[in-house]
């Protein structure tokens, strides 16, 4: 709980940031660039992650204490406010309470119910009370004078599309790394290092595909792009669905590879286009919606992907999978977790796909850009 506060204080503020330090026709490439830089991180995280396991798990946390102490160091001295504060610093306790209470019911009834049934007490309870408390948050923020989540900057027809984009790009992919560490541990029997070396084309394909995608976008619009990254991500996710136990590897990781240019052609560019939709004295409130929707996508794609997954597979089989201990079962007591995962990516490709035509019900380039400019001199007057 910790870190992930830690974590959500970093992300929600990183894209305000760097939309405040970059002129808006040069958004897309500074976005891009945001993401490629992230996406190091993606390659270097899981081989590092697997060589300190194998030395003494702790130095998975500590390792990051030093680097996190001179991130922040760095920070304190280098940046600085460019737009000033909001005059309502209100603190909405009912809306985060609504939303924390109906978002962990969602979550826990969807990924409980593929291990402990669909009428279990928890899942039950779980999926009611994210019925109960959703909604009311909705209700709430509609009312507070300094919603958690602003639903007014929805209205902007570009920032709700990229959005709803957003969150589906989270719900599709955010799921796949999560998957591909047991597929590899557990089905294909990797050391935790070698898992992790495997895991590199994903983020390596969005190191690629991100900066190209921001140049696009600060030329031609953020529209096609995003269209083009989530049908990319889609046909790469497909793929996933021929993989088994004894595939090889050039297999997995070309569709790892073709999945993370889809991803870093619609990363950057979405980005680029929500928070160029807002003005300046809003672009903390757009920051904070675009990693709430896309972190609640991520959420449910790694819950709904465990229920599946995990259904109708018998829990020793389970252990072993989760533990990287399935190479000493046979291929055929794997057979219901391997079919389980490609449904799983069966889905997720679906869902990718649903995202284009999201992307799509975004304005185009010269009317995003005149409906901005028009915002604009409205908040201004």
């Amino acid at each position: 709980i910790l870190q992930g506060i830690g974590g959500s204080f970093l992300l929600a503020n990183a894209a305000a940031i760097v939309t405040d330090a970059f002129p808006r026709e040069q958004l897309g490439v500074a976005m891009g660039t945001n993401t490629m830089v992230a996406a190091v991180g993606l390659v270097i995280g899981p081989v590092l992650g697997g060589a300190l396991v194998a030395i003494n798990w702790p130095w998975v946390f500590w390792f990051n204490v030093p680097l996190a102490l001179a991130g922040s160091a760095w920070a304190a001295v280098i940046l600085h406010e460019v737009t000033g504060r909001d005059e309502v610093t209100t603190f909405d306790a009912a809306g985060t309470l609504t939303f924390l209470v109906g978002l962990t019911g969602l979550v826990l009834g969807i990924s409980k119910g593929g291990i402990s049934g669909w009428s279990s007490p928890l899942v039950i309870g779980g999926l009611i009370a994210a019925a109960v408390f959703l909604p009311a948050f909705v209700v709430i923020e509609r009312h507070h004078k300094a919603p958690m989540l602003d639903l007014s900057i929805f209205s902007n027809r570009l920032f709700a599309a990229a959005s709803g984009a957003a969150f589906i790009n989270g719900l599709a992919r955010f799921a796949l790394m999560f998957v591909f560490v047991f597929y590899f541990q557990g089905v294909q029997g990797d050391s935790p290092i070698l898992a992790g070396i495997k895991l590199a084309p994903l983020a390596i394909g969005m190191l690629f595909s991100s900066p190209l995608a921001g140049i696009w976008a600060d030329r031609r619009g953020s529209r096609g792009m995003a269209i083009a990254g989530m049908l990319v991500t889609a046909g790469g996710l497909a793929l996933m669905t021929t993989l088994g136990r004894g595939t090889s590897y050039w297999a997995s990781g070309s569709f790892m590879f073709i999945v993370g240019i889809g991803s870093g052609m619609f990363n950057s560019p979405n980005t680029a286009a929500m928070m160029g939709s807002v003005g300046a004295h809003r672009r903390g409130i757009a920051a904070g919606a675009r990693v709430l929707v896309q972190n609640t996508g991520a959420v449910i794609s790694i819950a709904f992907v465990l229920a599946i997954v995990t259904s109708a597979v018998p829990k020793s089989v389970l252990l072993a999978v989760f533990s990287g201990l399935a190479k000493h079962i046979s291929t055929s007591e794997l057979d219901p977790f391997i079919s389980n995962m490609h449904t799983a990516l069966w889905c997720l490709a679906a869902v990718s796909f649903l995202g284009a035509f999201v992307a799509a019900a975004r304005p185009s380039h010269a009317a995003g850009e005149a409906a901005v400019e028009a915002e604009r001199a409205g908040a201004a007057r």
